[in-house]
């Protein structure tokens, strides 16, 4: 698979990355731990070399998960891990509060090597901003991970531009993850603009609309209201799905006609947007995986990502992408 740097200073990766917090939580799938982790390997087979968890996907098996079955590829692969959610310690289950205290990232470091089983971490974001911590605090911290051989490379999750600057200006930022597809777009008013200013690398997260994009989620589809996220998402009530299935009628269209899936057109569409992007769709079956990774063969003309742009602004997506709560702890 083709590779691409993340920014100017960040690591280099597959074209196309692995999002692994489906194998662990988030969905109404409950995969078995060993066909993850044989899942992740034949990603290393087919190319992959960038991987991404966080402690609080879990919470912390993921990231068990990941490091064992990356043991074996240490040397040729990126993992990317996140700090920033508070965990509470005897139900080991998130608070649903931020966190990021010198003191607390000092400490919540040093579990996530462990479990990842390596000396350093390739790239370690700050999950969610915390509004009671100074950026340029966390940012200085990090740094000092990186100054003390813990880390490599310093990320940012669902930052505003202000406070991407303000924290790049501290301690370089490799990359800014946030939620980016056809069917959200809100990177585009000023975040992607200021990572090509910085030279920051870009990972769209949920690059397939959490499964939507596939083509293979309607109206009818239920998601199981006790381990799968989308069953507190407004764009993934009945209503909402009739609705947006516009935009996968559109990917499917342009499908057909390359054949090629609505996926895979909509990472294709991605990918062609700057040669910094990196998407990282999760996936617990290997078909999808083979699916997936095929769209970085796909090569859009002008044409079709103009027409796509011009198709796409019409269609007007209903439902948020989180529910409120959720999406008030963004910092976007």
């Amino acid at each position: 698979m083709d590779k691409r740097t993340l920014g100017t200073n960040g690591p280099r990766v597959s074209a196309i990355g692995l999002g692994c917090m489906g194998m662990s939580s988030g969905y109404s799938d409950r995969p078995d731990r060993q066909e993850m982790i044989s899942l992740v390997r034949a990603a290393v087979d087919r190319g992959v070399t960038f991987f991404d968890t966080a402690e609080v996907y879990g919470p912390y098996v993921n990231e068990e998960l990941v490091g064992e079955a990356l043991a074996p590829y240490r040397d040729q692969v990126v993992i990317a891990t996140k700090f920033g959610w508070d965990i509470d310690p005897v139900e080991l289950k998130s608070t649903g509060r931020v966190i990021s205290r010198p003191d607390h990232i000092r400490k919540v470091v040093e579990g996530s090597l462990r479990r990842l089983g390596v000396d350093t971490i390739d790239l370690y974001y700050q999950h969610r901003v915390d509004p009671q911590v100074p950026i340029e605090d966390v940012a200085g911290t990090v740094g000092e991970l990186i100054e003390a051989g813990k880390v490599k490379h310093f990320g940012l999750s669902e930052a505003a531009a202000g406070t991407i600057r303000r924290a790049h200006a501290v301690q370089p930022v490799a990359a800014v993850q946030s939620e980016y597809s056809l069917w959200w777009r809100r990177p585009e008013e000023d975040v992607l603009a200021t990572c090509a200013e910085l030279g920051i690398g870009f990972v769209p997260f949920s690059p397939l609309g959490r499964g939507f994009l596939t083509g293979t989620i309607t109206a009818s589809t239920s998601f199981d209201p006790s381990n799968d996220i989308r069953s507190s998402i407004p764009r993934f009530a009945p209503d909402a799905l009739e609705h947006n299935r516009a935009v996968v009628d559109l990917l499917t269209g342009i499908g057909e006609r390359r054949g090629a899936t609505p996926g895979q057109i909509a990472l294709a569409w991605l990918l062609a947007q700057q040669p910094w992007i990196v998407p990282i769709p999760g996936t617990t079956k290997p078909h999808r995986l083979d699916e997936n990774l095929a769209a970085a063969d796909i090569d859009l003309s002008p044409d079709e990502l103009a027409e796509i742009d011009s198709a796409a602004s019409t269609i007007q997506v209903q439902g948020g992408r989180y529910s409120d709560a959720a999406e008030s702890l963004t910092n976007l």
